[in-house]
């Protein structure tokens, strides 16, 4: 027998005064105020007047003179053997109709945050988004078991986790970071967080006081500078130019030796793709030290190069300068929201005081199937695996771009490493126009020149290119191909 949606409750009629007025009255007025507040939608079907007397205390007399009332108005519709119903045509009232007239003042950040969710949306998976994983890679036989090995027991803890995280995951990370990416660091530094951008936050809200400047790359991600204006810090960023070796440290002393951190993407600048050069880390780590600053690597793509080995993370360098950022998002599952902080031991507490205020801990039952996954070997094949899915698919996008699109009209970024390419666009085409006429064609497309915060704002593409299959690729090159065309003529 199918089940009924159950009725409604309607804890806004409150107690009706006898020595108010007639209650029939009462109830019509405090129903009429409810469909007028949206509390009672078009349609939507009322206790019979039989609970509803019950639940007041009322005779049932009293309600069905109410209803009777409002049905009469029009507020209320009843047919027989089917109820009492509000109205499905219902007019607003006028003076609901006034109160959606009413401002609201707002403080200002609230329109700053409303601006960060609108730049943030998340792309329709269709080429060229980014971050879209490889599915045909995915580690979804291996994960599930896990799962279920682990079940129940320390997996699925009854009260409080940890707030730095299982201490079983912590262990793996720092054993895979040294093997992996020359890390030095115990598993009492690594701190777990929601991915990187939590990560970003927490050393924004540790690292830097009032007064304090900080370098950020230019370009740079997005997810920082957002952070840094949000916060109060956006007269204070020092937007510090990129070249073909990375970070000018040499620039960014001339134009604040005084800041407090820089925050850098050393293994993979995003967006542009080059690799930190060996001369300009030392400098950067020079300048930290002289300086008693931080710096803040943001891992970014660090196990997808195609070419040669990765390049060794700059924590390994000065252990006690950097904050060291990763992520399992782009090589596992976005959806997994997982990542690490590993932090100079002086820093520990703090990191894990403020998690805690943010969000208490990371989710504990993924953390032990992670812990499992990386301790076993199964992340270092997985890695491997998906490198070759990923240069792959890089070298068709590279081909199909090549083919559809004049160099006259864009060109390529080098970069052997990530899973994204970006496309300079000639001198006249607004990349902004470009992405949203992308979007009306159903390609997905993210500007670069928003991520410049200085005078210069080159116009060009960030590209994704891992999970997406030959023909949409090409349907969207060809797209793509069409609006530069039709921009440029």
């Amino acid at each position: 027998m199918p089940r009924t949606a159950q009725l409604p409750e309607i804890p806004f009629i409150g107690t009706l005064q006898r020595e108010a007025g007639p209650l029939s009255r009462q109830l019509a007025q405090a129903m009429r105020d409810a469909v007028a507040r949206g509390e009672l939608k078009p349609g939507e079907p009322l206790p019979s007047t039989r609970a509803l007397a019950e639940a007041l205390g009322v005779s049932r007399g009293t309600v069905v003179e109410a209803f009777d009332q409002l049905v009469a108005e029009g507020i209320f519709s009843a047919q027989h053997g089917a109820g009492t119903r509000v109205a499905a045509a219902l007019d607003r009232s006028p003076a609901s109709r006034q109160r959606e007239r009413k401002t609201v003042k707002l403080p200002a950040k609230v329109k700053a945050f409303a601006n960060i969710k609108k730049e943030f949306a998340a792309l329709p998976p269709v080429p060229f988004a980014v971050s879209v994983p490889a599915g045909a890679a995915g580690p979804n036989e291996v994960w599930r078991k896990l799962g279920n090995r682990l079940r129940g027991g320390d997996a699925a803890p009854a009260g409080y986790s940890e707030p730095q995280g299982v201490l079983a995951l912590r262990e793996a990370i720092a054993d895979y970071l040294r093997r992996s990416r020359s890390v030095h660091c115990e598993p009492h530094q690594v701190v777990i967080t929601t991915g990187t951008q939590q990560g970003l936050f927490l050393s924004c809200q540790i690292l830097m006081e009032d007064s304090d400047s900080v370098w950020v790359e230019d370009p740079a991600y997005r997810g920082i500078t957002a952070i840094l204006e949000s916060i109060g810090f956006k007269d204070s960023i020092v937007h510090v130019p990129v070249d073909e070796e990375g970070i000018d440290v040499a620039a960014g002393i001339e134009m604040d030796a005084q800041a407090r951190v820089a925050f850098v993407t050393p293994s993979h600048q995003f967006p542009l793709g080059m690799p930190l050069s060996m001369g300009r880390r030392k400098a950067l780590l020079a300048w930290a030290e002289a300086n008693q600053g931080w710096i803040v690597e943001d891992d970014y793509d660090s196990e997808l190069r195609y070419a040669g080995h990765p390049f060794p993370a700059l924590q390994g360098l000065a252990p006690e300068r950097v904050i060291y950022l990763g992520t399992f998002s782009k090589i596992l599952y976005p959806s997994l929201r997982l990542g690490y902080a590993v932090v100079p031991d002086a820093l520990v507490d703090a990191y894990v005081g403020a998690r805690i205020l943010m969000d208490r801990y990371p989710p504990t039952a993924d953390q032990y199937v992670l812990a499992a996954f990386i301790k076993e070997g199964h992340l270092d094949r997985h890695i491997r695996r998906v490198r070759g899915v990923h240069a792959e698919r890089r070298a068709f996008v590279i081909e199909t771009l090549e083919r559809f699109i004049a160099p006259d009209l864009a060109w390529l970024q080098p970069s052997d490493q990530g899973m994204h390419l970006v496309l300079w666009l000639a001198e006249g085409l607004d990349d902004r126009e470009v992405a949203t006429l992308g979007r009306e064609a159903g390609v997905a497309l993210r500007p670069v020149s928003s991520m410049y915060g200085g005078s210069r704002r080159p116009s060009g593409l960030v590209l994704g290119f891992s999970g997406f299959e030959d023909k949409a690729i090409e349907d969207a090159a060809r797209k793509l191909a069409e609006i530069l065309k039709t921009l440029a003529d």
